[in-house]
């Protein structure tokens, strides 16, 4: 039985395509479309978890939600070894910090900055502190691309693939800050198994 992924149009959950593009494991792709108004996922998502959030991925009726575990799960069982620096290594050590640093410390500014700007003036005494935790969560991940081009290493990493969107949107609000960043993900997009994802993936686009 192949894995399959419940996807959620323009969502994080095209970095797990993305992955599964790069190791070459099968898969499925079951489609959810966000709802136009509300730009909420459907309730459907629900009758596969109770949070109903995507991605998640479904392995022989296991289904395993948060992305930093999907990619874990991926490359510990599905054939993404290349992509982990081996265990016992400072670079192992460095991956899982990054790894989760995608989904927890970069993606809380990025949140709150979406809320927020749904709130017009009242969110003017946020908007400072918002501002300044997204520039200084930018910053250090500009600081920490290395020569290659990669944040770990001189190869692709799994880290690399979370990192991928935070960067994204580093890069759409100031690519002329985060040059960096800019380069990194244009040298994701030329990927072709990111362009693979995004014609299986549908619409996908950075908020």
């Amino acid at each position: 039985m192949s894995l399959i992924v419940h996807h959620l149009n323009n969502s994080r959950s095209q970095r797990i395509l993305w992955l599964l593009e790069e190791i070459g494991a099968p898969y499925e792709i079951r489609h959810y479309q966000r709802d136009a108004i509300t730009n909420l996922a459907p309730p459907e998502l629900k009758a596969v978890h109770p949070l109903g959030k995507s991605p998640l991925l479904e392995d022989d009726g296991r289904v395993i939600q948060e992305s930093g575990a999907i990619v874990e799960y991926l490359c510990e069982r599905h054939g993404g070894d290349a992509l982990v620096p081996p265990r016992g290594t400072d670079d192992h050590v460095r991956h899982l910090e990054l790894l989760h640093f995608a989904e927890g410390s970069a993606m809380t500014p990025i949140l709150l900055n979406l809320y927020v700007a749904r709130l017009g003036d009242a969110a003017a005494p946020l908007r400072p502190r918002i501002d300044e935790q997204l520039g200084a969560h930018f910053a250090y991940l500009e600081s920490e691309i290395g020569d290659a081009g990669h944040f770990i290493g001189d190869r692709l990493s799994a880290a690399d693939i979370m990192l991928s969107f935070p960067a994204e949107v580093a890069a759409m609000n100031g690519a002329d800050r985060f040059p960096r960043l800019a380069a990194f993900v244009a040298a994701c997009h030329a990927r072709p198994a990111w362009q693979r994802a995004r014609e299986r993936g549908g619409d996908y686009f950075v908020y």
